[in-house]
């Protein structure tokens, strides 16, 4: 004898004995009528016995049948008990961030007790990277990712555009006459960081100026040493504008120059469909885009 019968018949058959409608179990299952149907009579057919009488008045179990819903059902409530116990061990495990090392210094970090008072029952941790995520190798449930939101097989939320403006310590502008132009930045050291070695050709080429990293730049490991170095007067840094906030509003840098330069890339909020942290994933979300607006 054959043991164990198509699990997704069985699936169906035990929603029908349940709920005694066919109806009511397509509707209960996300499928149509005549799906339920076909499912039930794979499982007759398999097991070779008759499960329902029809008639007008609607469906009523057969005698084995009753006695076949009565011998699955106990499994079928355990494996219920065994998902919810779960699901409430997943829901209660924080949400898991990865984000750039800057990103999470310069603009998240500050931001979260106001999350925390928001939401006291959403608990975060973050990781750092700078590779683009995988979903199928991390335990991660969100990353903040700069891009064009084009991650395939992923959902993706645009937070802010990527955009560039040399900043220094405001001593190294005193004496200067305002209305600085691009070029002048040439006078000073250009401080670079390693993972945006493009930001200063780019923002220089946006600018009408032709340029070239030298030979031995003042090249530094990461954005959040690049901007250390600007604050303690080392030189010039390509600030992301997003990531100096802090800085510009306590006058501990400012920008040098008024050209600007927003590039055809942005953060993101990156995210797997259908993720099953996604209440938490859209509370967090949201809050996100409440920051940014």
């Amino acid at each position: 004898m054959r043991d164990i019968p198509p699990l997704n018949a069985l699936r169906v058959f035990e929603s029908v004995a349940r709920l005694k409608s066919f109806s009511k179990a397509a509707e209960e299952l996300h499928v149509s009528q005549s799906a339920v149907s076909r499912q039930i009579s794979l499982l007759e057919t398999y097991l070779e016995v008759q499960f329902f009488h029809r008639d007008r008045a609607g469906i009523r179990l057969t005698e084995v049948g009753q006695q076949y819903f009565d011998g699955i059902r106990p499994a079928f409530e355990r494996i219920v008990i065994a998902t919810r116990g779960l699901t409430a061990q997943v829901d209660d495990e924080p949400l898991r961030i990865r984000v750039y090392s800057t990103f999470a210094a310069r603009w998240l970090m500050h931001r979260l007790p106001k999350m925390q008072k928001a939401h006291p029952d959403l608990r975060i941790r973050i990781t750092t990277a700078v590779a683009p995520v995988d979903f199928g190798a991390e335990k991660v449930d969100a990353s903040i990712q700069l891009g064009r939101g084009e991650w395939e097989g992923l959902d993706s939320q645009f937070l802010f555009s990527d955009e560039m403006r040399p900043v220094c310590k405001p001593k190294l502008i005193a004496g200067m006459p305002t209305g600085r132009k691009p070029e002048d930045v040439l006078k000073h050291r250009l401080i670079h960081s390693y993972y945006r070695k493009q930001d200063w050709p780019e923002w220089m080429a946006s600018a009408g100026l032709e340029y070239s990293i030298e030979e031995d730049p003042f090249m530094l490991p990461s954005s959040l040493l690049a901007y250390q170095a600007a604050q303690d007067g080392l030189g010039i840094a390509m600030a992301q504008t997003r990531m100096v906030e802090q800085e510009l509003r306590a006058g501990t840098l400012v920008y040098f120059c008024e050209h600007t330069l927003t590039r055809d890339l942005g953060y993101y909020l990156v995210t797997q469909p259908d993720s099953p942290r996604e209440s938490k994933l859209t509370l967090f979300r949201q809050w996100l885009v409440e920051q940014i607006g």
